[in-house]
This record gives structure tokens, C-alpha cells and sequence, in this order.
């Protein structure tokens, strides 16, 4: 192969794949970016055999085909440190690979690409699509909750659920639940698979931000392809059934306050800086009068703050771990928000104000009796 390329291509398309490049790994391959010149042109290509990416074709001149692949950390340190002038890459018959940018000449052995994985196949039959950068805020707004242990191996992803007009994202772990729902127009079979948190994190380091930008979803039993302007990730599924979420959303409460949120964000930030230890030192919500009290209390210290809210329903005192609640207020886009609750063992709901586009529910900490925290 031998090509002709902008450094700053290289190093956008190698940023791009680097996200499926194997870390520590038993085959070396799988340490590797496959760079492939056919008759169309030049692209790369990685695959750790969970999740894989290949690069459209990038803007070079080919002047002759052919494949290789290269250790990813060095070839993408090699690129990244040349000047910035145009990069030729070429390689011979025994793997060496040539690298010249201005006066910079590099020689490094690559790998038979025969050897690298190849993609699995999917057919482009029924297509999904929604604007990318809802997708990736979608993903945002819901990772941090999937589980962070494996005793549930279906819980470490998210579900993916297309049905009726509505392409859900849902994540569980064992103290929460986070939801969030795009509506895209299809008449195509409804959906539903559990997509690795890992690949759908690294999906969203690479999704284009401008509002324009198109992704299409395709499935197939074992496999998702997302493809973009840029790339087409395809990730393995997980096996096994996830959480029936539906029936635990549930309108009913004794309790519901309305918040600025970001008064009630800061607040909680400011009470969490007691509770070191979330679990086990959590933070105290009383509500009365329209009138939000938080409260943290630790042996190194104690945390009193009240804020003006809207409330309907009964008075309460409840206690949540802190990092659950800011993690969900943080990353809702209204201005207001509404969280309901029930009792104070029951979960709270947590939603924009007027918007149904997200939900997140919490399970509460139990207070200790007698517990005072004021």
C-alpha cells in the first residue's frame, strides 16, 4: 500500500478508532489499526471482538492498494509528534512500513493483516434513525447508572428499546434507574436489545455534536451497527432478559416538590461534601412549607441549608445517597424539575419539569431512629 495523507485526517480518524483498540490483550492483533487501501480508498479499521470501528474513507491520494496493521499506540505517538505537513505512509512486502512526513522518515514493523478480525456482518435491512447528537445526550443522561459489578451481566449495558414511535435508553443499577426517550419517525419492527455500557461510552466520544448530523441504528440478533458521517461502530450484544422498568414508574405520590435546579444541585453538592462516604452517611431531605431542608451530618463535620420550593401533598423527611441525586439533577436540561415521592422507603421520581423526556428513579437510605441531623 502507499498513500498520501493530511496529518490532521490521520490523527482524526486514528482518535476515532483508537476507541476499539484492544488495551491489554493475549493476541497482539487485537492491539493493532488495520489501515486498508482498496479501489474506493483508504481507511482504518479497529476491533477488540466486543466493539468495532471502521473510519469512512479519508481524503488521501492512493497510489497503490493494500492493507497492514500497526500497533495503535505507536503508529498514533508517531503521528501525532510529525510536523504538520502531509504524511506518506508505504509499505513493502515483509510488513515494514514506511512513515516520511517534511524530514521526518519512521520505519516500523507491521503485522499481516490476513491475521486482523474481520468485521461482523451486518445487513443494513431495517434502519433506525435520529439525530446523533440526541443520541449521544441520551447516552450521557443515562450511563452512570448501569451496574458497576457483574453479578447481573445484563445490567452492565443499557437497554435499547425501539417501540411505537419511541427509541428508549434505560440503565439499572441496584439503587436506581435512569430513563430517557427520543421520538423518531419509523414504521419499522419494534426493538429491543442490551448494548454494552462500554461500547455505547466510547459510541459517545466519537458521535458528531452539530444538530444536522444523522445516525442510523441496525440490528441483528447478536450485533448493533451505529453509523455516522464518519465511521460505523458495531458492537456485540448482551444476552439475557433485563429489568421490567415500566411497572415501577409510577404516577402515584403523597409528595411532590417543584426546584430551580440549579439552586437545588448546589445545595446538594454543598451537603455531600460532609458525606464522605455516601452509603453509609447519607444526606437528609426534609420537606415542609414549601421549604427544601438538607442536612448532612459525619463525624468530621455537619451541613444544614434550606431553599424555597413548590410543594403539594404531605410533609416528609427522607435520606438518599448524595452522588444518586446529583448525578440525575445534573444532567436534566429544564430549568425546573419535579421529584415525587411516596414514603421515606420508597423511591423518589425524578423529572424535568413539564417534560416527560427523562425520568430517574432512586431508592431512598433508611434513617436511624432518633437520627438528627439539624
Amino acid at each position: 500500500m502507499h498513500i498520501t495523507c493530511s496529518k490532521d485526517d490521520l490523527m482524526t480518524n486514528i482518535n476515532i478508532v483508537s476507541k476499539a483498540v484492544s488495551v491489554k490483550s493475549t493476541l497482539p492483533i487485537l492491539e493493532c489499526i488495520l489501515l486498508s487501501v482498496d479501489d474506493n480508498g483508504f481507511r482504518m479499521t479497529s476491533n477488540d471482538l466486543e466493539l468495532a470501528i471502521q473510519t469512512s474513507y479519508i481524503k488521501s491520494d492512493v497510489t497503490k492498494t493494500g492493507s497492514i496493521a500497526l500497533e495503535s499506540r505507536m503508529f498514533s505517538e508517531i503521528i501525532k509528534k510529525l510536523p504538520d505537513q502531509e504524511v506518506i505512509i508505504y509499505t513493502d512486502e515483509a510488513n515494514m512500513t514506511f512513515i516520511k512526513s517534511g524530514k521526518a522518515e519512521f520505519r516500523i514493523l507491521g503485522q499481516n493483516s490476513n491475521e486482523f478480525p474481520s468485521l461482523p456482518a451486518v445487513e443494513k435491512n431495517d434502519e433506525y434513525t435520529l439525530s446523533s447528537n440526541e443520541f449521544r445526550n441520551m447516552i450521557k443522561q443515562t450511563i452512570f447508572s448501569i451496574s458497576a459489578t457483574e453479578s447481573k451481566p445484563t445490567l452492565t449495558g443499557e437497554l435499547i428499546e425501539i417501540e411505537n414511535g419511541s427509541l428508549n435508553v434505560v440503565a439499572v443499577d441496584s439503587f436506581r434507574v435512569s430513563f430517557r426517550v427520543a421520538h423518531i419517525a419509523t414504521e419499522k419492527p419494534n426493538r429491543s436489545v442490551i448494548v454494552p455500557g462500554k461500547s455505547l461510552n466510547e459510541l459517545s466520544k466519537i458521535l458528531p455534536t452539530i444538530d444536522d448530523s444523522e445516525l442510523s441504528l441496525y440490528f441483528t440478533e447478536k450485533h448493533i451497527l451505529f453509523e455516522t458521517d464518519n465511521c460505523i461502530v458495531i458492537s456485540r450484544l448482551l444476552e439475557g432478559e433485563f429489568l421490567k422498568y415500566k411497572q415501577i414508574f409510577t404516577d402515584d405520590y403523597t409528595t411532590i416538590i417543584y426546584a430551580n435546579k440549579q439552586e437545588i444541585l448546589a445545595s446538594l453538592e454543598r451537603s455531600s461534601l460532609i458525606s464522605k462516604d455516601s452509603n453509609k452517611i447519607p444526606i437528609k431531605l426534609k420537606i415542609e412549607d414549601d421549604t427544601l431542608i438538607i442536612t448532612s451530618n459525619s463525624e468530621t463535620g455537619r451541613s444544614y441549608e434550606e431553599m424555597p420550593i413548590e410543594m403539594d401533598g404531605n410533609m416528609l423527611e427522607v435520606a438518599f445517597n448524595p452522588k444518586y441525586l446529583i448525578d440525575a439533577i445534573k444532567v436534566i436540561d429544564t430549568e425546573k424539575i419535579s421529584i415525587q415521592f411516596t414514603t421515606p422507603l420508597s423511591p423518589c421520581i425524578i423529572k424535568g419539569h413539564k417534560s416527560d423526556l427523562y425520568k430517574y428513579l432512586i431508592l431512598p437510605l433508611r434513617l436511624n431512629v432518633g437520627e438528627n441531623n439539624e
